[in-house]
């Protein structure tokens, strides 16, 4: 089964200084990663205190789509269906993966990750699926 676009959220994490093609090109590999070359997510996600950034706001705006400001709480909350375990981020965060953390609580309820945690140097993607893609079908 191939994943409808409309039910693809990317999870983003960045350093401040991260550019907007940084950023879309890890996109792109990470739907590439999952066989899907070609296909944009039908929504972002990040950490809401990033969401204000120029560069992610910039990579909403050149894929047309939602940049989720996932809060603390709800990136929290994902975390025990989180695999990657960063250090780093989870004494900062709280959270094994923003990128992962993000992807799953934007995507919601039941949702599944496609690709975990794939990164640059500046940025992290995870990709996840909606639940009804899941259930659903094409």
């Amino acid at each position: 089964m191939t994943p409808a676009a409309r039910d693809l959220v990317a999870g983003i994490g960045f350093r401040h200084a991260t550019s907007p093609a940084e950023i879309l090109a890890l996109i792109e590999r990470a739907c590439d990663a999952a066989g899907l070359p070609g296909l944009r997510p039908a929504r972002l996600a990040t950490a809401g205190d990033r969401a204000g950034e120029p560069a992610i706001r910039a990579v909403a705006e050149t894929l047309g789509c939602p940049l989720d400001a996932v809060p603390p709480e709800a990136l929290i909350a994902v975390d025990a269906n989180v695999p990657t375990r960063s250090r780093r981020i989870e004494a900062s965060r709280r959270v094994g993966s923003v990128a992962e953390a993000a992807a799953l609580a934007a995507a919601g309820p039941g949702a599944t990750l496609l690709v975990r945690r794939i990164a640059s140097a500046g940025a992290t993607c995870a990709l996840a699926l909606r639940a009804q893609s899941v259930t659903q079908g094409p």
